[in-house]
């Protein structure tokens, strides 16, 4: 029998390549290296909650977060009736406990299919960072520098991984991953910064329009005279602001991809974007719901894993398991953890729980570091998959360094090929 040559129509596809994410995150370096991330930046977290600068008070000790995503304009009030109080909490731990409430109710919300319910939880998140940058901007850009700097080695080195893996089927070691985000750290960690820093320069132009308007007469006149420049530096402002929304995810793939740097990595999210909007749209929307459910899957695994092991512990412990239950919680498929285990309880339940407390977070740990790893995967993916469709560029195309590139380019420098010595023109 002759096999046919023709094409088919799923070649010219590209979409399904997404679903190759799950496969590509799923692997241990990549892992790793976001547990690895997740653990120190949450290490920095709980080190700088040393300085406890949120209030709590009221019944069950409302923290102010939860009073200003209820009501924004009842915190000022709030603050300052209970400015007093001694009832702290750290701001992480204010946004750790806020954050996983959200997603527990996202959780449930997604069972019963409720989608506003999961828009209204991300809202409520975001509502929790505007909390943090407006109540306590210090130690908000302190943690988000961390943050960055640490993300933007496992990131890029997640970024990398998948990039080679994708484009060309290998996969490097950790050591191989990390030495080339080490080495472009500048590129990932100011790549997200430029559109904010480029925003802000031109915005300034419009501030010091507004100073000049505070003279008498002459500063109304130039305003009116300099509006139809104000609205054209507004509407610059406004696409560079719309690019950078939308072409974030695309930032460290470039710089993984093309070994490249963070101008070059907004040059191209930009031409990406506006070129191809709805490819760009519909990717990302094959990805999330992709990754919802390659989510529930990993989850269900743990949870299954979990919830084994603590029944046949059960088995072996005799008195009612009233000491199984002090010491570890019945997991469910939303909440993991359960409560702590009191400190009344003698010191041996009690060490006994917080060990097995620790290994539930490592486990939670996990889970987060594969949707880090499935997030970077899938946007690896997708900038191939858009490289492609604007620039032609084939899906093989990575930047591999390598000792005969230097030996190439140290040739041609020195005028050789070949070898031979080539007498300069």
């Amino acid at each position: 029998m002759v096999e046919s040559n023709k094409p088919s129509v799923l070649d010219g596809l590209l979409f399904p390549k997404v679903f190759q994410t799950f496969r590509i995150a799923i692997q241990p370096t990549k892992l790793i290296t976001s547990f690895a991330a997740i653990v120190l930046i949450c290490g920095v977290g709980k080190v700088m909650d040393v300085s406890k600068t949120v209030i709590k008070a009221g019944p069950g000790h409302i923290t102010e977060l939860y009073i200003y995503v209820s009501d924004p304009d009842a915190l000022p009030e709030y603050m300052e009736a209970n400015k007093g109080n001694e009832h702290r909490a750290g701001v992480f731990s204010t946004l750790w406990h806020f954050g996983s409430d959200r997603f527990n109710s996202s959780l449930r919300s997604l069972f019963q299919f409720d989608l506003l319910g999961i828009a209204g939880n991300i809202v409520q998140c975001f509502e929790a960072a505007e909390w943090a940058a407006r109540y306590h901007s210090i130690y908000t850009i302190i943690f988000f520098a961390v943050s960055l700097a640490v993300m933007s080695v496992a990131g890029g080195a997640v970024c990398r991984v998948a990039a080679l893996q994708f484009a060309r089927g290998e996969k490097p070691g950790l050591t191989d991953a990390l030495l080339f985000s080490t080495k472009k750290f500048a590129g990932f960690f100011t790549a997200p910064l430029v559109p904010a820093g480029i925003i802000i320069f031109v915005g300034l132009f419009i501030s010091v329009l507004g100073l000049v308007g505070n003279i008498p007469f002459a500063g109304e006149l130039l305003i009116g005279l300099c509006m139809p420049l104000t609205l054209f530096v507004g509407a610059l402002m406004t696409v560079i602001a719309i690019g950078a929304v939308a072409g974030f995810n695309l930032m460290f793939p470039t710089i993984a991809y093309e070994d490249s740097d963070s101008f070059d990595a907004m040059s191209r999210s930009y031409s990406y974007i506006y070129a191809k909007p709805w490819h760009m749209g519909f990717y990302s929307a094959i990805a999330v719901i992709y990754g919802a459910i390659c989510y529930l899957f990993v989850r269900l695994f743990a949870f299954l894993s979990l919830w084994i092991s603590r029944l046949f512990l059960e088995l072996g412990v005799l008195g009612g398991n009233s000491k199984l239950a002090v010491i570890w919680h019945e997991p469910t498929f939303t909440d993991f953890l359960g409560l702590p285990v009191s400190t009344s309880e003698g010191w041996s339940l009690v060490a006994a729980g917080v060990l097995t407390r620790l290994f539930t977070l490592a486990v939670l740990g996990l889970l987060a570091s594969f949707l880090i790893s499935f997030y970077f995967s899938a946007n690896a993916i997708i900038y191939a998959l858009m490289r492609n469709k604007v620039d032609n560029t084939a899906l093989q195309d990575v930047y591999v360094h390598s000792v005969s590139d230097e030996t190439h380019t140290h040739a041609q420098n020195s005028g050789l090929r070949g070898g031979e010595a080539v007498p300069s023109e």
